[in-house]
């Protein structure tokens, strides 16, 4: 486990996993530091095909008697996506969690570009033809544990899409996140930012803001 308590608390400058949430999410919505963080990050591992924090989260973060949360299997993540493998490039995922399934179809879309391939057997042209610009992710979570997590899954992989949180049933919403990279470059970091509080993004996000 490359991502184990010390190291992700030594990497957030924090020396209690309880205080992971809050600080990852200042460092997210700072535009110098997110980068720095990605950076520290990347020195320790650079295979971005799967969640880090699977364990760490698991572990240290999840609230399995208040909100039930638990972590989808990584096979079953990669049977989901398989079956769902045909796509416009709009991806969306209620409960989402730190984004475990999302990276695996984030990562399936990387190496088979079925936007722009529509065939698996192109599938050695994706680096070629793979555009960031040309998936948009859309993915809710609740927890204000876990929603620091996804953001970073997010824009540490270059994403565009937003991140809502949210009950995704009630859609009463308490923040939402615009994860954007604007460029062609599959290797770039997306920017966050908080999406404000109007009446058109409720509409537009079919939520309520509480």
């Amino acid at each position: 486990m490359q991502f184990d308590v010390e190291t992700v608390n030594q990497i957030l400058g924090i020396d209690d996993a309880y205080k992971a949430p809050d600080r990852l999410l200042n460092l997210m919505l700072d535009d110098d530091k997110r980068v720095a963080t990605f950076k520290n990050f990347l020195k320790v591992s650079t295979d971005l095909s799967f969640d880090w924090f699977h364990e760490y989260f698991e572990d240290e973060q999840a609230e399995r008697k208040s909100k039930k949360q638990d972590f989808t299997p990584d096979g079953i993540a990669i049977l989901l996506n398989k079956l769902a493998a045909k796509t416009n490039g709009y991806y969306y995922e209620p409960a989402a969690g730190t984004g475990g399934i999302l990276i695996t179809r984030w990562w399936q879309n990387c190496r088979t570009d079925p936007v722009h391939l529509h065939d698996e057997k192109f599938s050695e042209l994706a680096w070629i033809t793979y555009d960031p610009r040309s998936y948009w992710y859309q993915v809710e979570e609740l927890s204000d544990r876990a929603i620091p997590f996804l953001i970073f899954n997010m824009a540490i992989r270059g994403m565009n899409g937003v991140a809502i949180q949210c009950d995704s049933l009630s859609r009463k919403a308490k923040q939402a996140y615009f994860i954007k990279n604007d460029s062609a470059n599959f290797l770039a970091f997306s920017k966050i930012s908080k999406i404000p509080h109007t009446k058109n993004f409720e509409k537009e996000l079919n939520i309520k803001w509480e």
